[in-house]
């Protein structure tokens, strides 16, 4: 696949600069259109429903500001964008919910750009689980780029050095499969295999072997690590990626339930929260 048309959310926060450079440097190296996109957080139903019901409070004193905001954080998008060489750049402002809104776009586009959660400094209104969320209902995949993202050195495109998660889960051939055109132009690939002796038969007699001849048939050449995780898969990851220098991890989203993460753990949720490096996911 191509990515012709990437949307990267943007905001007030300090965080949206490193998103947008990521999303930039993307959209120059795959000479895609890029959108910025931002929103107030307000569903047009709640304005609807604010001027017919007057036990609701009014909406346009703070439907005003949030605009005012979002319209500052795509002035800055814009300029940004721009002064980084990107051709083809669109702004937006929606007036909806962020993760529906984000959701809702991402039909339209072949990748999403998005911010880590920021636990410490949340913005205002910002659901906690916006990144799980965007996950599970954009049908795209999506690219979360953490605030302090350690990425490639300056100039250099995403993806010189990649660490793929394999475990043998449909999101997770989803998320490989959308990333082909980044490992092709990759320095280095490495398909980390977690546990493959606890998933059955998923992988065959040599774990990521298949995959690893999938790959090659698309000029990548990779090397295969079966990596015990001792209880935590994000963990160990995590660990490879620090060990090969990785500047980009490639992994599936959910490749159990989303209620049996929550319950038990999973390197979903331990890569959300604690990756400093960019997360290239599907589900």
């Amino acid at each position: 696949m191509e990515y012709k048309t990437i949307v990267v959310h943007v905001d007030e926060s300090p965080q949206a600069a490193v998103r947008i450079d990521a999303a930039a440097r993307l959209a120059i190296e795959h000479n895609a259109h890029l959108i910025g996109s931002a929103l107030t957080n307000l569903p047009p139903r709640l304005l609807a429903l604010s001027g017919l019901d007057p036990s609701l409070p009014p909406m346009q004193a703070p439907l005003t500001e949030l605009r005012r905001l979002a319209d500052s954080a795509l002035d800055a998008f814009e300029q940004r964008a721009s002064a980084l060489g990107v051709l083809s750049v669109e702004r937006r402002r929606l007036e909806e919910e962020i993760g529906l809104g984000m959701s809702l776009q991402a039909r339209y586009c072949d990748l999403v750009v998005i911010g880590q959660h920021d636990a410490v400094h949340p913005l205002p209104g910002m659901r906690a689980d916006f990144p799980e969320y965007l996950l599970l209902n954009s049908a795209k995949p999506v690219l979360v780029v953490p605030a302090a993202a350690q990425g490639p050195p300056s100039g250099l495109p995403l993806g010189q050095r990649i660490v793929v998660g394999w475990n043998g889960s449909a999101p997770a051939s989803r998320a490989i499969t959308s990333a082909i055109p980044l490992m092709q132009r990759a320095r280095q690939v490495d398909i980390v295999v977690v546990d493959a002796r606890a998933q059955g038969d998923v992988h065959g007699a040599m774990p990521g072997a298949d995959l690893a001849a999938y790959l090659a048939r698309h000029a990548i050449r990779v090397k295969v690590r079966d990596v015990d995780s001792h209880v935590d898969p994000g963990r160990a990851l995590l660990a490879v990626a620090g060990e090969t220098g990785a500047d980009l991890i490639v992994m599936g989203a959910y490749g159990r339930s989303r209620f049996r993460e929550v319950l038990l753990g999973g390197a979903t949720r331990t890569l959300l929260r604690s990756s400093t490096l960019p997360l290239w996911m599907a589900h």
